[in-house]
């Protein structure tokens, strides 16, 4: 099993993140991402959040050996072909380390205050299926031409193209009857975040389910889970807020003993990538912590 960080963009700066992505390096993580929101990710209507494309930009050019995610951009504000161009050029600037992550999108507040459409969850959802298959064409074909309900490009360039070969893509969410069967037929990897090991296994099983009626194999698509740490009740407040018992069933709480046990039981339901999902005010004691006591025994 292998292990990153999520850090969100909310109330920090990009200095703090500069020490603290290079602190998560140093510690062996695989995986560094970002998210893509304008306003604070936790309901309170808090605006201050940094701008995701020019953080995944200092993320790459802060770190020589993770992966550099985003988790994930949503495609309700982000053009496909706008997204495509940065994540080839990202992939150059980090040596051919960039993923893609993608969702259709849930923070309705941020959409409001800048007057963008927040268009009904299903279409929402047939907008991110349009969109996956942009992106993909355009950094893997030399021309591009699709014709869609949300998106129309002619003989479309994206050049040039990234470092890798084919830049990974990822869909993000838990929505087992669109958002599943959309990464089953698309996606390179697929996370959620904050659900228990339980409800884990039986998304895995659903997404196995689209997988074999879209004739694909699931050992093609990474997956991923995103958890909180939390050594002490307090540690979970503190970064959380008022979501923390939203998200209180996909945290790893309490005893070294007790978080190695929850680890496995995701490691057991599937997960491959576990992504310690931090914000400010960041624990980074807690994240010294569970490298030097966690990730030894479970690496």
């Amino acid at each position: 099993m292998r292990f990153g960080v999520h850090t969100g963009l909310q109330n920090t700066s990009i200095g703090e993140l500069q020490a603290l992505w290079r602190r998560i390096e140093d510690h062996g993580f695989s995986w560094i991402s970002i998210w893509d929101h304008f306003y604070a990710a936790d309901g309170t209507g808090n605006p201050h959040s940094l701008e995701a494309v020019a953080s995944h930009a200092a993320l790459a050019a802060s770190t020589s050996t993770v992966r550099c995610g985003s988790l994930v951009y949503s495609v309700g504000y982000r053009h496909p072909a706008v997204l495509a161009n940065a994540m080839a050029t990202l992939d150059d600037l980090s040596g051919g380390r960039i993923t893609l992550g993608l969702g259709a999108g849930w923070l309705a507040q941020e959409y409001a205050a800048y007057g963008l459409n927040f268009e009904p969850v299903g279409v929402r959802l047939r907008r991110l299926e349009e969109a996956v298959q942009c992106v993909r064409s355009l950094l893997t074909q030399d021309v591009t031409t699709f014709s869609g309900k949300f998106y129309a490009l002619d003989a479309a360039r994206c050049e040039p193209k990234p470092v890798q070969e084919r830049l990974p893509i990822w869909i993000g969410g838990g929505g087992e009857k669109v958002t599943l069967r959309i990464a089953a037929r698309h996606a390179d990897g697929w996370n959620v975040p904050f659900v228990s090991p339980e409800t884990y296994a039986h998304k895995v099983e659903v997404l196995h389910a689209h997988c074999e009626q879209a004739g694909r194999d699931p050992a093609e698509i990474t997956h991923a889970i995103n958890v909180g740490l939390a050594f002490r009740e307090e540690d979970l407040h503190a970064q959380f807020g008022r979501i923390a018992e939203a998200v209180s069933p996909g945290v790893l709480q309490g005893s070294v003993a007790e978080m190695l046990d929850r680890v496995a039981a995701y490691r057991d339901a599937g997960a491959e990538l576990c992504i310690l999902a931090m914000r400010a005010p960041f624990d980074v004691d807690g994240l010294d912590r569970f490298a030097a006591e966690i990730l030894p025994a479970l690496g």
